[in-house]
């Protein structure tokens, strides 16, 4: 992990990032049978407080993953977060769920205001060490902490998954006006700043007039449910299922939206050669504001049976999908919104052992380098996406030897025991 800063005390002071919530009336607590074990941990305490909407936000996965990892480490930690209507309760992390209904962003509002009543009382009580929270307007809750990090000696560390994306109108506005708060809020007074990039550190650091030392780099995870060995049985099911056998398939997973490359990746099927690429299916699993845009796009084409669009699965079904896929798709364009990010499905994708068509674009080129395990696109250009799917359908023999490159660059980077290694490292220096 990366580095130090110096707090307004002029003491050095590493930036991290950190979990573990408790809050009182009203909040669904589920302890499980581990909790007596990590309360037993030498004052290792963290709280991870967070608008992430537990039974929707089912592909945001790191607040959930680097606690069960730190607490495989002996860290006691909570994720405060948000339930919409289904309760959420794990058997090996402590979860204290706020119930409000997912209406954005109506249930900001209130997170918020939940977060500046009872934060203090928590902090109070509780006495984490670390806490971490998210960017938003709850970071109004966090105007206490010069005073409780001086007399409870709490780490306070603002955690930055993602810069807003595909917000439009007011609520654009609204939401940059809060990221830059928070992140203004945190260099202030806050112990650490942490980022998904170092690409996206550089320009955090650049915008805000800070030195890129200041701010660390903690990387998305892989689940260790993307394991190919469990799935190729369900993958092949799969794939009599739909009818997809014989075809060759190119899968995307995750938000359907105009600013994807989506809707480029459709259209790039009637620039493959009659007869020889008929056999290419593209696989769209999500949904999102573009998907009647792909819908009107198959109906005016005649992809019907070429494109197959299907309703987003339960997190824990995504490798099934994955695993019936001869090839993974990523086709952000070169756009300010992507650049900088850490596409979680490419993870998921190499991590399956499947080649994956990618756009080189800096987030992907990072991930994936020179890897045979990506095939790169200059941009997101129906004529661009038709050449790699080509490319791949031609020399299918050679997929999964390809595909096998993904692992090494999982297991290297984006492993949760290494980054929760890691990251304990940096806690322990801050």
């Amino acid at each position: 992990m990366e580095t130090t800063r110096k707090r307004s005390n002029g003491q050095p002071v590493r930036v991290a990032a950190s979990p573990d919530p408790n809050f009182s009336r009203g909040l669904d607590h589920q302890p499980n049978g581990s909790e007596m074990r990590r309360k037993a941990t030498n004052g290792k305490s963290l709280v991870h407080i967070s608008e992430l909407v537990l039974d929707r936000h089912l592909h945001r996965t790191f607040q959930i993953e680097i606690l069960r990892h730190l607490a495989n480490r002996g860290f006691d930690v909570e994720l405060c977060a948000i339930r919409s209507k289904e309760r959420y309760s794990t058997d090996d992390l402590k979860v204290r769920c706020i119930p409000l209904r997912f209406a954005p962003p109506l249930h900001f509002i209130f997170f918020s205001v939940i977060m500046l009543l009872f934060l203090p009382i928590y902090v109070l009580v509780k006495k984490p060490r670390f806490i971490v929270t998210d960017p938003g307007p709850w970071i109004l809750a966090f105007l206490w902490t010069p005073v409780l990090s001086k007399c409870l000696n709490v780490k306070v560390i603002l955690d930055i998954r993602s810069t807003p994306v595909e917000v439009y109108g007011w609520q654009m506005a609204v939401k940059n006006l809060f990221f830059r708060f928070s992140i203004l809020i945190a260099k202030r007074m806050f112990d650490g700043i942490t980022v998904v990039t170092s690409l996206m550190r550089d320009d955090i650091a650049k915008s805000f007039q800070m030195d890129p030392d200041e701010i660390g780099v903690l990387p998305n995870g892989v689940s260790a449910i993307f394991d190919p060995a469990k799935y190729a049985a369900e993958g092949a099911s799969l794939r009599r299922q739909y009818g997809l056998t014989n075809q060759f398939v190119v899968l995307y997973h995750g938000a359907v939206s105009s600013n994807r490359g989506l809707i480029e990746s459709v259209r790039s099927l009637e620039m493959l050669g009659r007869g020889k690429y008929d056999d290419v299916v593209l696989f769209i699993l999500g949904s999102g504001p573009a998907m009647s845009e792909i819908r009107r796009v198959v109906d005016e084409r005649g992809f019907h049976g070429r494109v197959v669009l299907h309703d987003p699965v339960h997190y824990n079904k995504v490798p099934n999908y994955i695993a019936m896929a001869d090839v993974g798709l990523v086709p952000l364009p070169n756009h300010p919104d992507w650049v900088h990010q850490c596409p979680l499905n490419l993870l998921e994708y190499l991590a399956m052992e499947k080649p994956v068509i990618i756009t080189d674009i800096p987030c992907n080129r990072s991930i994936v380098g020179k890897n045979k395990c990506g095939t790169y696109v200059k941009d997101a250009d129906p004529r661009e996406f038709a050449k790699a799917i080509s490319y791949l359908h031609d020399n299918r023999k050679m997929l999964k030897q390809w595909g096998a490159h993904g692992t090494s660059v999982v297991e290297r980077r984006f492993n949760w025991d290494v980054i929760a290694e890691d990251f304990e490292k940096y806690l322990e220096g801050l």
